[in-house]
């Protein structure tokens, strides 16, 4: 019988020992956890909704880990998704988060790192701290928090949670740049003294460009500030 006050993963990983070892740490850490060993079986689970949050490896027989992370946004953009990727390559790593990935976390991992980053992404999905609705960006880019969507000039875009929880950060935020370490522990979740090696607001930044910048090259509305960070102009 499934616990309602759990939280819910899905593991989806095809290696017997990453996958039992795994699935001992969460149960252990209190969670309520399922898995799968391949990619159509993973898929097929993770669009059941019943989940809090998605393990996911991206070398997997049958549909890998890139095709289910498409498949599941494309359903569902609150979906909280964690993908697991090899350390060398730093294109699994931007193809994840391109696709809508929360999160990644390189093989080999430390396992109490990985549980400290579940964590995170957990909080995270679960805070109510961010209270705008809308955001106004010029004449032209009108961003609807509430249902993760944007209208700029006329076309309609869709968001992930993860990058509407960016954008209040910074609107809330706009008087001042703010730093990558600081994404990182408000809106991440991370604590501030954890050690990470993550370019996760940097693929996310880019993506936010892509979609609200005439021209994502030369921002308008999401600039760098050199040494200080971010800063979303309104």
């Amino acid at each position: 019988m499934k616990d309602k006050n759990k939280s819910r993963i899905l593991i989806v990983e095809d290696e017997e020992a990453i996958r039992t070892g795994l699935v001992d740490v969460f149960v252990y850490h209190g969670y309520d956890v399922d898995y799968a060993d391949h990619g159509d079986d993973g898929l097929s689970k993770a669009l059941t909704g019943e989940f809090d949050l998605i393990l996911l490896d991206v070398m997997l027989p049958g549909m890998n880990g890139f095709d289910i992370c498409n498949n599941i946004r494309e359903q569902s953009r609150d979906q909280a998704i964690i993908m697991l990727t090899a350390k060398s390559s730093d294109e699994d790593i931007i193809e994840g988060l391109t696709l809508g990935a929360d999160d990644y976390v390189a093989k080999p991992f430390s396992v109490a790192q990985l549980v400290l980053r579940v964590e995170a992404v957990l909080r995270r999905t679960a805070s109510t701290q961010m209270q705008s609705q809308k955001i106004e960006l010029g004449d032209d880019v009108v961003i609807d928090c509430l249902n993760l969507s944007c209208e700029r000039a006329g076309e309609n875009l869709s968001f992930t949670r993860r990058e509407i929880d960016i954008l209040q950060y910074l609107h809330i935020n706009n008087e001042r740049p703010v730093s990558r370490d600081e994404l990182l522990n408000k809106v991440w979740g991370y604590a501030s003294d954890l050690d990470l090696e993550t370019r996760t607001v940097d693929i996310h930044m880019a993506k936010l460009r892509r979609k609200i910048e005439t021209n994502p090259t030369v921002p308008e509305y999401l600039i760098t500030v050199r040494g200080a960070g971010y800063r979303l102009v309104s």
